[in-house]
């Protein structure tokens, strides 16, 4: 376990030459990144696990983390996948009964370099006020070359702007995770492709547990993997990196659209249904990255309190429902937005079986305020199956609907 005796000194240093000494913490050496910062007050193990923090440093904005320890039923991939990790006041032990061991020796064992001892509310006005940027953690020996030698291998590292990240966390394989046993027959359990784009474990667990088969596909799938299966439905997960990288998802994205099968994203989805509509995406200031973030439902009035990663967003008009800027997808309305700045937070394709949201409904960790669109998925495959059987083709399209 690494605590005050054993570490050595650290520095962060962010792309515009601002600098917080600290002391190391998990494993010394050196992590370039993104500097962002998560506002949830729990849940920093399903935060490190999760794949969208990759290439990131994550400054928690809770002041005490480590408090309950590490296990393996928490995390939300196989591995850390944060680039580095910065807090203040690091637990001395792990006091839970479902603890494992340290998050610093977890930390120390998969060489994730962090920083403890900083003032992470001065760093989270500091992005706050300036936008999430580059940065470094240098702790040890590295820590000791001069300010000016950090700042350039600060600056010389890559941004988030560009960057291709779905293939480098998703899976090589394809793997199943069979339903729940309620009664489901397995002949007769609904059944979905989920491109893992950077999925969390607990994403296909919360379909399982409502009856469905979730065949899980790398990133890199195929309209001819998917079809192969012969799902009802297609989902795109979470994910990190530029989506407007993602050509060859959006490529299938549309082709999965064309043919009418249902479709749910979350996240990283959320912005592909996007982009394979037509509309453009664009890079958030700061991001938002937390479980405590306030979303409108604009059907309903109600107002959900999501969890949500993501440091890009969807750039659709807010006034709808408008044509489709991709030919033929017919309307697409806004569903979601976000009340801290307006950002779109969903879409609702009307008509297409379509639909996104800009956050996480699997509540690993955060608010289960939006598990029910996990139930909207099924009850959109059954409706739409249901169709099909009676129509005995695809639905209508857009220009069929509107004639």
């Amino acid at each position: 376990m690494t605590d005050a005796n054993t570490s050595t000194g650290a520095v962060l240093v962010l792309e515009d030459g601002t600098s917080f000494p600290g002391s190391s913490y998990g494993a010394t050496g050196t992590a370039l990144g993104e500097a962002v910062f998560a506002t949830g007050m729990t849940g920093y193990q399903e935060t490190i696990t999760d794949p969208s923090y990759a290439r990131q440093l994550v400054v928690q904005t809770a002041p005490h983390i480590g408090n309950t320890g590490v296990n393996r039923d928490d995390s939300e991939s196989r591995r850390i996948w944060v680039a580095g990790y910065i807090v203040r006041d690091p637990a001395r032990r792990p006091s839970n009964w479902r603890s494992e061991r340290s998050l610093d020796d977890e930390l120390l064992e998969q060489g994730i370099v962090g920083i403890q001892g900083v003032d992470t509310r001065a760093i989270t006005r500091h992005l706050r006020e300036r936008g999430a940027m580059r940065a470094g953690i240098f702790s040890g020996e590295d820590a000791a070359v001069p300010a000016g030698q950090l700042l350039e291998q600060v600056l010389a590292s890559g941004g988030m702007e560009g960057a291709q990240l779905a293939e480098e966390v998703s899976i090589d394989e394809p793997y199943v995770v069979e339903p729940a046993d309620h009664g489901w027959e397995s002949d007769t359990a609904l059944s979905i492709a989920a491109i893992d784009l950077g999925i969390k474990s607990m994403t296909p667990q919360r379909l399982a547990e409502r009856g469905v088969r979730v065949h899980v596909l790398p990133a890199r799938a195929t309209l001819q993997d998917i079809e192969e299966l012969q799902v009802d439905g297609v989902f795109y997960s979470n994910g990190p990196g530029d989506p407007a990288t993602a050509t060859g998802q959006v490529e299938l994205l549309r082709q999965v659209l064309q043919r009418r099968i249902p479709f749910f994203g979350i996240c990283f989805g959320n912005q592909l249904l996007g982009r394979a509509l037509g509309f453009g995406t664009y890079k958030l200031r700061y991001g938002h990255r937390g479980i405590n973030v306030p979303v409108l439902d604009r059907a309903t009035g109600k107002v959900e309190i999501t969890s949500q990663n993501h440091g890009f967003a969807v750039d659709a008009p807010l006034d709808g429902p408008v044509e489709s800027p991709e030919p033929g997808f017919g309307l697409v309305e806004v569903s979601h937005i976000c009340l801290n700045d307006d950002v779109v937070e969903g879409l609702n394709c009307l008509d297409l079986p379509a639909f996104s949201v800009q956050y996480h409904p699997e509540a690993a960790a955060g608010p289960h305020d939006a598990a029910y669109l996990f139930d909207r998925f099924i009850d959109l495959m059954k409706t739409t199956t249901a169709s099909h059987a009676q129509t005995g083709r695809p639905a209508a399209t857009s220009q069929e609907n509107h004639a």
